[in-house]
């Protein structure tokens, strides 16, 4: 076998491979004497057949299989020999051999990048910040609005209530299509609307009608309407005040605090403590993978970005659930996504080669107890982890990321950002 690779754009190579036409007829008569033991033919008797008519008959199929057999075979041998690592499967074409005898064929592939890291720069702000009192009255707050009931009053509607309106938009005096509704619940304030109309009805009273001229936004989902006056023709229906639930031993248990208000505080402080920790580490993350990804520039294997677009296409299809197999999403969509996702993929693991990161199994223990921490029975869902090899094999994966996050960490300067639990969680 005469191997020769020739380079192409980026990591584009074309491998030359020949072989040997004798080496093919040899198998050819071989496989078809294998068929002539069996073979019918009329006027023949089976292992009678001559050779003639069985590459007549069967000599096409035959040589066929073999091509096919011996490329897979021979195509492995060469990348081993030329010490190409592949980044998906290759495209074979047939070649003209400039030599009698050799059977040939070009092998087009893309290999994997040869990757140098270079020496990281900067800084990653770490937060810093505590759980106060306020924080947890905040929170009470929040799980308070949760349970919220709404008490219908004989007064005119302000910021914060609950009206119950029925309302038609006109357009250039013309009712237009999804802009009517009947006894909707609008809780003035949410911003669902377009700006203006929910202020519009602060100060409206039961059964009071009233026409509001506004105008879309220029950037209006409905390209149709967008930017253009409207009219909506309302009347209020029904006008409700929010009443919040009491803080107090009922509402505790509510939450799964049987104990009471004291325990119900404990459990929240606690569970923010966790979260605060959690935001912590993923803005850290993230800033670790901004610097990795910004200061190394390699080259990726197209064949990987679109294995990773259609794994997001799949993802995205899956969470948006029945239906969502009737329509193609572009791949433009998850294109930058998915270059990322590669990129990166290659990075964490050159630098885990380079720097024989081994993963740290008590940090991976660490991890599934606090996955578990939030269940009734952690213990059980412990087990579950270590009971379940790809379960267990993600979390090994994530700790794997996080002791790279502590690597870079120790390459670049790290300072302190003073913040509150409140910021955090307001930014994502």
């Amino acid at each position: 076998m005469q191997v020769s690779v020739e380079s192409g754009e980026g990591l584009e190579r074309r491998v030359t491979v020949e072989l040997p036409a004798e080496q093919i007829e040899v198998e050819v008569t071989k496989r078809l004497k294998q068929i002539g033991r069996t073979a019918k033919l009329d006027g023949f008797r089976p292992g009678k057949v001559p050779m003639n008519l069985l590459r007549r008959n069967y000599g096409g199929q035959v040589l066929q299989e073999v091509y096919g057999q011996m490329i897979e075979s021979s195509y492995q041998e060469a990348i081993q020999q030329e010490k190409l690592q592949p980044a998906g499967m290759p495209k074979i074409e047939p070649k003209e051999s400039t030599e009698e005898g050799l059977f040939s064929y070009v092998a087009t592939l893309e290999v994997m990048p040869d990757i140098k890291l270079t020496e990281l720069t900067g800084e990653i702000k770490q937060p810093v910040a505590e759980i106060t009192a306020q924080d947890v009255e905040d929170m009470i707050e929040k799980l308070r609005k949760q349970r919220a009931t709404w008490n219908n009053v004989d007064r005119a509607a302000a910021e914060g209530d609950q009206v119950k309106i029925s309302f038609k938009g006109l357009v250039d005096g013309e009712a237009f299509e999804g802009g009517s509704a009947e006894n909707v619940d609008l809780v003035l304030g949410s911003n669902r609307m377009i700006e203006g109309f929910e202020s519009g009805l602060v100060g409206m009273v039961k059964e009071e009608k009233r026409s509001i001229d506004l105008q879309f936004p220029e950037d209006y989902r409905v390209e149709e309407l967008a930017g253009k006056p409207v009219t909506f023709e309302v009347e209020v229906n029904e006008v409700a005040e929010e009443v919040l639930p009491q803080v107090d031993d009922d509402f505790a248990k509510d939450f799964g605090a049987g104990e009471g208000v004291d325990k119900l505080k404990e459990d929240i402080q606690e569970n923010m403590r966790r979260e605060l920790s959690q935001r912590v580490k993923a803005r850290i993350k993230s800033q670790a993978m901004d610097l990795i990804f910004e200061q190394n520039k390699i080259d990726i294997p197209k064949a990987l970005i679109e294995e990773e677009i259609e794994a997001l296409r799949k993802q995205t299809r899956e969470q948006m659930g029945q239906g969502a197999g009737s329509f193609e999403l572009p791949r433009e969509m998850f294109e930058d996504q998915a270059r990322r996702r590669v990129t990166l993929g290659l990075l964490i693991g050159e630098i885990i080669k380079q720097n024989e990161i081994q993963v740290d199994n008590d940090r991976v223990r660490q991890t599934i107890e606090e996955y578990a921490a939030s269940y009734e029975q952690p213990e059980e869902v412990v087990k579950f982890y270590y009971g379940n090899q790809q379960q267990l094999a993600s979390v090994q994966n994530v700790v794997l990321e996080d002791q790279v996050v502590d690597w870079v960490m120790e390459q670049v300067e790290v300072v302190d950002d003073e913040t509150t639990f409140a910021a955090l969680t307001e930014q994502g």
